[in-house]
């Protein structure tokens, strides 16, 4: 069965690319510990992996983006956008039989936790705490 590891995106970007239209992959743009600590891993397992844009939704790890600064703390995701980034994951992901979402339980923000219960994907989302459990 085909699997994904997919994790959230950060505030926290290498702020060397702001500024520029240079494309970049998500682990040359995310520099907070625990996004490059998930990247890390998954590239150690040689599994497949993603990033969730608040921007660009699903995010493969080879695709690459400009800089984007864009917080859902601090800028309201209109329900427009919100759908939008709903029908990027169905469409990016249908193909996957396991979506295994890496989170930390008390600082997972309401858009994501909104994505994962509207997603027509939601019975192939399995969450996880821990890297260990990517194989």
């Amino acid at each position: 069965m085909k699997r994904i590891y997919i994790t959230h995106c950060s505030a926290k970007k290498n702020l060397l690319i702001e500024g520029t239209t240079t494309r970049v992959t998500p682990s040359e743009l995310y520099s907070a510990t625990p996004i490059q600590r998930f990247m890390r891993k998954c590239t150690e397992r040689g599994v497949e992996w993603a990033i969730f844009s608040d921007k660009y939704g699903v995010w493969f790890s080879r695709d690459k983006h400009e800089f984007y600064d864009k917080d859902p703390n601090t800028i309201e995701i209109g329900s427009d956008e919100f759908n939008r980034l709903v029908g990027d994951f169905d469409r990016k992901l249908r193909s996957y039989g396991e979506i295994w979402f890496y989170h930390n339980p008390g600082r997972f923000h309401r858009l994501y936790r909104g994505l994962l219960s509207t997603t027509t994907l939601r019975d192939k989302v399995r969450l996880f705490t821990h890297l260990s459990e990517i194989s």
